[in-house]
């Protein structure tokens, strides 16, 4: 089984039509396994909905309890692009050992439909999840990265190798 913890992130966000604001309401986590057929055995569980500018030392700390204390041992979180970083490097020094632990996110809100690189990006954190040794990544565009080892190339939108 695959444990999928949610965070929020662009990933989530809902677009507001009449004031074109972007808000969180629910995850689309269940959804998207529906669309893509998928046929694996997962555990989705909603830890926080926000923005990762906004997360704070105290949210990473939810997240590694989380993870420490979870019985499965292949893990993806999903989380904002901005400071996915930051968080799989809180999460790497946290102690958690013998568990993948691979985060994930979008640029692009799923709720946008065909534009959004966010299902690419799940599919792809849920294909590494099973195949990688133990350790914490950053699974986007198509890529996994070890936490050590990666940037948001800010420019582009691209996460790349350090």
């Amino acid at each position: 089984m695959i444990q999928i913890f949610v965070t929020g992130g662009t990933f989530d966000k809902e677009y507001n039509y009449i004031n074109g604001e972007l808000f969180f309401k629910d995850t689309h986590i269940p959804k998207m396994m529906e669309r893509g057929r998928c046929r694996l055995d997962i555990d989705v569980k909603t830890l926080m909905m926000i923005d990762s500018l906004e997360m704070t030392e105290e949210d990473r700390s939810i997240i590694a309890h989380n993870c420490r204390r979870s019985k499965l041992d292949q893990i993806i979180i999903t989380h904002g692009t901005d400071k996915m970083v930051e968080t799989a490097s809180y999460l790497a020094d946290a102690g958690i050992e013998k568990k993948t632990i691979v985060l994930t996110g979008a640029m692009i809100p799923y709720a946008f439909g065909t534009s959004s690189d966010g299902f690419f990006n799940l599919g792809s954190a849920l294909a590494f999840v099973q195949t990688l040794e133990p350790g914490v990544y950053v699974v986007m565009n198509g890529r996994y990265f070890d936490w050590r080892n990666v940037k948001k190339n800010r420019k582009t939108g691209i996460f790349e190798e350090i």
